[in-house]
């Protein structure tokens, strides 16, 4: 009785080993095709890692090339309200950001004049945002101009004058001969925190030591890149 019963047993679990075998068999399919789908998972994204870093550069580039555009755009504009200060005072410089921002009273006018809207004192090439002046007598005119008559080469710089007045006002020099302008260090990227002083100034420049991605008359830092309206 014993023996039949083991007999039962035996092929009952034979019986169920080979139903489940197509089971296990299909679970052990399975657990291959998941780990070749991580393996591929691990290597798409370990190729987008590459990109990704491959690709930093470039776009921190992009960024800077966007953030040197505006101040451009920026430094130019604050370069145009210095030259209409001059027109709408008869011949006076502004001696602060103020000057420019606050409007100017015109004889015979009611309202006030204004010149530069309030975005365009803000340096976005740094933290503090502060144009730092440049007046005639600043390192920086003097080396803003000897670049300037490099990248024209032959043609004096007097004859891109603007006007006249600042021509009479000694603001430009009168360069003999062939500049031998330095090859411009690369910079820093610190920030000039000196304070602006006083007195009239003729120009901005960007208070970021960095080397530029764009050129200014064939400038390559923002420190040397002055705004003035003084040449067209």
């Amino acid at each position: 009785m014993t023996t039949k019963t083991n007999h039962k047993d035996q092929s009952g679990t034979a019986c169920l080993a080979a139903a489940a075998a197509p089971y296990a068999s299909h679970a052990r399919w399975r657990a291959g095709e998941d780990g070749y789908t991580l393996v591929a998972l691990l290597a798409v994204m370990a190729i987008l890692a590459l990109a990704m870093t491959a690709a930093a550069p470039s776009l921190r580039q992009q960024s800077q090339r966007m953030l040197e555009q505006e101040a451009i755009y920026r430094g130019q504009e604050v370069a145009e309200a210095i030259d209409q200060y001059r027109l709408l005072t008869l011949g006076k410089l502004p001696t602060s950001m103020d000057d420019l921002t606050k409007g100017v009273q015109v004889p015979g006018r009611i309202n006030k004049v204004y010149l530069l809207r309030p975005s365009a004192t803000r340096d976005p090439l740094t933290k503090s945002g502060e144009w730092k002046v440049v007046r005639a007598t600043d390192r920086e005119w003097r080396e803003f101009q000897e670049g300037l008559q490099k990248y024209v080469g032959q043609v004096p710089i007097t004859s891109l004058a603007r006007a006249q007045y600042y021509i009479d006002k000694n603001l430009v020099t009168a360069f003999t001969g062939v500049i031998d302008v330095k090859q411009t260090e690369k910079g820093d990227c610190g920030e000039d925190t000196a304070p602006n002083g006083t007195g009239e100034f003729i120009g901005v420049t960007s208070r970021s030591r960095c080397s530029s991605v764009l050129t200014f008359y064939g400038i390559d830092r923002h420190d040397r890149w002055v705004f003035t309206p003084v040449f067209r």
